[in-house]
């Protein structure tokens, strides 16, 4: 059970609660100011609680704990735990792609132009940035399985693809940089057919990822499978359909780089591809390796084809149905439990669902 210190601090007073709203709606974010919470306190409702020990941050501030980033990736594994540094592990894919990224020559790194700032997020608004605003790649490990036997499957965002057909040797990890994961490589580029690889548009309207790394960090491998079972729960409870894993079929359609559309009407195929994985109400929940601040655990971060990342903190069980409910089908955040994002801030637009 909560302490009342704890209660306090992670409901926030209600000028700081009001503070941060503002800042995020001056910031053009779509924002709600529902509870973030449900059910009272002690929960009514049945809702799974993390053990007394369960420590959590609740007194730093949340908003701005996360890092600027141009691109995540996935690789797919089947489990939802690894070594300590899934980097490190000799031979793994994400160890590959970790020495491609580290041999690219720090001019040439440096030599990236970022100049794409048409929606740029205000610099005062502490967490909240656009891919062009880094060029680093957050590499991590995630438990679903490759839709191959003989070669990986990896999940690649903000571009909202999957990838597959990747070998894991330091050829495959050259070939799945220079394919979809290099810096200079916009999101919605044409793909590349030189290279042997197949990537389709994601089929959800969006993508929950849920920390699980016990050997990183103890809460995390504790709060994933209470989040998921909440989150598989309250979605279905909503006439959406929840999934664990990658959906073979996509690769039923023709993949990216066999489309015979004319280059000039390429973009507003993908485009429509995008719009049509957002109108389908399936989500897909995976579990991943360590993406920072575990002294926020429950972590959760949301992808969605619009190119939008929210990243949530301290998430129990007891938040779920808010996220799902605000977050996830109405398209709206929750200030309290922001710790940042990308392309959060959507001028004009009403949800993040806008186009």
């Amino acid at each position: 059970m909560f302490t009342v210190r704890r209660i306090r601090s992670l409901l926030g007073s209600p000028v700081e609660k009001q503070s941060i709203y503002e800042q995020l709606d001056a910031s053009d974010v779509p924002v709600t100011s529902a509870d973030c919470r449900t059910c009272s306190n002690p929960c009514d409702q049945g809702h799974d609680n993390y053990p007394s020990r369960f420590n959590v941050d609740y007194n730093s501030q949340l908003l701005g704990t996360v890092k600027p980033y141009r691109r995540q990736v996935l690789v797919s594994t089947g489990q939802s735990d690894w070594d300590r540094e899934v980097t490190k592990t000799v031979g793994s894919l994400a160890s590959l792609l970790l020495h491609v990224q580290e041999s690219m020559p720090v001019d040439a790194m440096a030599a990236i132009q970022l100049t794409d700032h048409d929606n740029a997020t205000p610099r005062s608004t502490a967490g909240l940035f656009q891919p062009t605003d880094s060029n680093r790649v957050s590499i991590l490990n995630a438990n679903h399985h490759s839709i191959h036997d003989d070669s990986e499957t990896v999940v690649v965002f903000p571009d909202y693809k999957v990838v597959t057909h990747i070998r894991s040797s330091p050829e495959g990890a050259q070939a799945l940089w220079d394919f979809a994961i290099d810096p200079v490589i916009g999101r919605c580029s044409l793909p590349n057919k030189q290279i042997p690889l197949k990537s389709w548009i994601l089929p959800y309207a969006c993508v929950v990822l849920l920390c699980s790394h016990k050997k990183r960090d103890n809460r995390c491998g504790i709060a994933a499978p209470k989040l998921e079972h909440a989150f598989m729960q309250n979605l279905e409870a909503q006439g959406w359909h929840a999934e664990t894993d990658i959906d073979a079929s996509v690769c039923d359609e023709d993949a990216l780089e066999d489309l015979t559309t004319a280059e000039s009407d390429l973009q507003h195929e993908l485009d429509e591809k995008l719009k049509k994985s957002s109108e389908s109400r399936r989500v897909l929940i995976l579990r991943t390796s360590h993406i920072g601040g575990h002294k926020y655990a429950g972590n959760c971060v949301i992808y969605t084809p619009q190119g939008s990342c929210v990243w949530y903190g301290r998430v129990s069980p007891h938040e779920v149905e808010s996220i799902v409910t605000n977050t996830i089908v109405g398209g709206l955040i929750l200030p309290p439990l922001l710790r940042g994002g990308l392309n959060l801030s959507r001028p004009g637009c009403q949800t993040l669902y806008d186009w």
